[in-house]
């Protein structure tokens, strides 16, 4: 049978797929958007199974020996979301454009199941290290945060109070499609707490009012690192809940980073003094 064929921007499947980078309508359809080679290989690879697959061959790689290679990539991973049962539809260039939310798109779009989990659904180990992020507005930075959880071994990212949700497009753009590698949920701030407590977890929060350093704790063990949102930082109920908090120094005039720089920083040195640990 032969694919869908639209060439039409204003076709009622192109707006609705248009919609989907509204979080309502993310949340009523349980589906999510995922753009580019790189985020579906890795999507498909976590075992995500997509519902819908548009394609643009017009916006495929161009032509050369490295092109043919690209294509041929890009083709295969077609071959392959339609072997796990996904609708392939074909859109030609001004329609794809249409739907397209990434700049330069390079013709791979797909609907997706929505990303995420409950709290008891995350199965982690006894000396599992977490990340938790409190508040987070910028889709960007959480997504950062997962590439900097997939880099750092994270056994799972919870979402606490988030004004975003894990399947915003962007937070998928920004983490490289390993928001589908990383387990992710989530939660209230009490019930991420209450959670981690139950599990014997100890809790660093990162925060500029403490004079103890990030690199003067133990972060081996069952270890969540905590960060709070990008303009207050961690609200009180979270620091009250701390086992330790902790401050990256500061040499400038500024007297904190990026969120993500934050929480990258302090999970590789969790990583560090794990692989200390084992050698």
């Amino acid at each position: 049978m032969a694919d869908l064929l639209i060439t039409s921007p204003a076709n009622p499947r192109l707006k609705a797929l248009v919609a989907l980078r509204r979080r309502r309508t993310r949340e009523e359809t349980g589906t999510t958007l995922v753009e580019g080679h790189e985020e579906l290989t890795l999507a498909l690879a976590s075992g995500v199974r997509p519902q819908t697959l548009f394609v643009c061959p017009e916006l495929f790689s161009p032509a050369g020996h490295a092109g043919r290679q690209e294509i041929g990539r890009q083709e295969d991973l077609v071959a392959h979301a339609r072997q796990l049962g996904a609708e392939v539809v074909r859109l030609n260039r001004t329609a794809f454009e249409k739907v397209a939310y990434r700049e330069g798109p390079d013709g791979l779009l797909a609907v997706v199941p929505a990303v995420g989990r409950a709290l008891s659904q995350l199965d982690t180990d006894d000396d599992a290290l977490l990340l938790m992020a409190q508040g987070v507005e910028k889709p960007g930075n959480l997504g950062a945060m997962l590439r900097t959880a997939d880099a750092a071994g994270v056994s799972a990212v919870v979402a606490a109070d988030p004004v975003t949700d894990w399947g915003n497009p962007n937070v998928v753009r920004a983490s490289k499609g390993t928001v589908f590698a990383v387990p992710v949920a989530t939660a209230t701030t009490v019930e991420a707490l209450a959670w981690l407590s139950a599990r014997q977890v100890r809790l660093v929060v990162t925060t500029p009012d403490t004079d103890r350093l990030y690199t003067e704790v133990d972060l081996t063990g069952a270890v969540a690192v905590a960060v709070g949102a990008e303009k207050h930082g961690a609200d009180d109920t979270l620091l009250d809940a701390a086992a330790y908090r902790v401050r990256i120094p500061m040499h400038g005039k500024a007297n904190s980073l990026n969120v993500a720089a934050s929480a990258a920083i302090v999970l590789f040195e969790a990583r560090r003094q794990r692989m200390a640990g084992a050698g």
